[in-house]
């Protein structure tokens, strides 16, 4: 048994789960250096090289519905990507994730088909409307930009959630992943370009690689390997309330990296947002239902 095996599996969900919402804060920080779209090829030009690198997947001998499983994959990976990181640059990320996260939780309920699970996506509904502060500013000073961008990104983490478990399925170990996120760099990578004429080569420093080899590390590489020891030894069910503290786990980021305060009814918010997913995604879980994955 390896030193990693030895470690309760629910602790290396939640390192999981803290490493990608730090190294999302850590994102929010190279966005209006480098742009959202520069931000992103960054981070996944370095997390496939890693999984190229680790994963050595083969080229050949896969179905054409294989190629279109992990093609969907890498576009739902991308876009999910790109729309988070441009939401970070609209909204303090606790805010952001809270928001993502009603993609994979409606998922979620409507698989279930339960009445009960429909009911907490209401809650997590009026937790997002008391978030965006929708019922306390003005309509003008909304945020609107940020929040479309945010559930955008929910949508596509549904849909991620959706063909991650086809790729696992029709390839072995994590073959699928690298070559779905060749797919996703290649989708973001005409943005990136655009960003980097925006905002000048000169933006991209020793401190900007240094960031963006931080962020792939802990927002992709990092994660992955903790879950997948992880999820060999762990109920669905544990998972899933494990999956639900990120939109709190975003919060304390963004407090402790970025100096991001969010205010009391924003809190509440994220409170009903986080209760629901656990009544979702957890305690209500069927054991043998899928488990939503934390994003790359």
């Amino acid at each position: 048994m390896s030193r990693v095996d030895a470690v309760p599996a629910p602790l290396l969900v939640l390192a999981a789960v803290v490493s990608v919402q730090f190294g999302g804060a850590l994102a929010a920080t190279l966005v209006p250096q480098i742009g959202a779209a520069g931000s992103v090829v960054l981070r996944l030009l370095i997390a496939t090289a890693l999984l190229l690198l680790f994963a050595r997947p083969r080229w050949r001998g896969h179905r054409p519905r294989d190629w279109a499983t992990v093609g969907c994959f890498g576009l739902a990976l991308g876009l999910m990507n790109f729309a988070f990181y441009a939401s970070l640059g609209h909204l303090p990320i606790g805010v952001a994730v809270t928001i993502e996260f009603i993609g994979p939780l409606t998922l979620a309920a409507v698989l279930s088909r339960r009445p009960r699970d429909l009911l907490a996506v209401a809650a997590a509904g009026v937790g997002v409307v008391l978030i965006s502060q929708a019922l306390s500013l003005p309509f003008a000073d909304l945020e609107r930009t940020g929040i479309v961008l945010a559930l955008l990104a929910g949508a596509c983490w549904a849909a991620y959630i959706v063909f991650s478990g086809r790729t696992g399925a029709a390839f072995p170990q994590l073959e699928g992943l690298a070559l779905a996120m060749v797919v996703a760099t290649a989708v973001v990578l005409p943005f990136g370009i655009w960003d980097v004429s925006v905002h000048g080569t000169s933006a991209w420093d020793g401190t900007v690689l240094l960031k963006g080899l931080g962020i792939a590390v802990l927002s992709s590489v990092l994660p992955y390997s903790l879950e997948l020891v992880a999820l060999r030894r762990l109920a669905p069910a544990v998972f899933g309330i494990l999956l639900s503290l990120e939109p709190a786990v975003a919060a304390l980021a963004g407090l402790l990296v970025l100096g991001q305060r969010l205010s009391p009814v924003q809190l509440g918010g994220m409170a009903l947002v986080v209760l629901a997913s656990v009544l979702v995604l957890g305690l209500g879980a069927r054991r043998t239902g899928p488990s939503p994955e934390i994003p790359v």
